[in-house]
């Protein structure tokens, strides 16, 4: 019974990892935003923040090579560096080119000085947000997939729209979590008003047909 509720778990959870990365779920043959409708960021500015995560990662990884491990998250144009590089130069000049970037609202550069970790230390980082993300997924009024789960030397750095029940209770739920050492929260926090807002033009949104009616 151990070994099957364990293989349940599993699944959950790699079920949980595919809905999040999914852009577009097809239902009954028609294609919906529901991953995007889900998250309180426009389509727009998700795009955005894919754009920033790709541009950074591609130019960091090839200005720095094996002189650095560098992990670009990027969050409502709110952009965190995690991660190992060499030198304190280094550190200082992928910040840099962070900041210059056009779409980057904010930086937030926690790259560490050391060798960069291995890949049984990454292997559990994917392992703790992993975890956290099912957790938050079960939990009730926490809206999980407007938020972003960052797990980097078992530190977790946690990015999102949130009201301050919401981001409290996030917080608390990562912190709590084995395995995790430290919990850091770069939230933009809003109103309990604008997230009614957002909810309802979310809504609204979802309502409205994403392909021509038949005839």
């Amino acid at each position: 019974m151990r070994i099957h509720s364990l293989g349940k778990l599993a699944i959950v959870a790699l079920a949980v990892m595919q809905l999040s990365s999914c852009a577009v779920v097809a239902v009954g043959g028609v294609a919906t935003g529901a991953a995007i409708m889900a998250d309180r960021r426009t389509p727009g500015v998700q795009a955005i923040d894919k754009g920033i995560e790709l541009e950074a990662s591609n130019a960091l990884a090839k200005k720095f090579g094996d002189n650095a491990h560098i992990n670009v998250t990027s969050f409502n144009q709110k952009v965190l560096l995690t991660g190992e590089v060499k030198d304190t130069d280094i550190k200082g000049e992928a910040g840099a080119y962070v900041k210059a970037m056009k779409n980057a609202r904010s930086v937030f550069n926690e790259l560490i000085i050391g060798p960069n970790s291995s890949y049984t230390s990454r292997a559990n980082d994917s392992y703790l947000e992993s975890k956290i993300k099912t957790q938050m997924i079960f939990t009730d009024k926490l809206p999980s997939n407007s938020m972003a789960i960052v797990a980097e030397g078992s530190s977790i750095y946690l990015m999102g729209i949130l009201t301050q029940s919401e981001a409290d209770l996030a917080k608390k739920i990562a912190s709590n979590t084995t395995g995790v050492k430290d919990v850091y929260v770069y939230f933009d926090i809003i109103s309990d008003a604008e997230k009614a807002r957002l909810e309802k033009q979310g809504k609204a949104d979802e309502s409205q047909p994403t392909s021509p009616p038949k005839n």
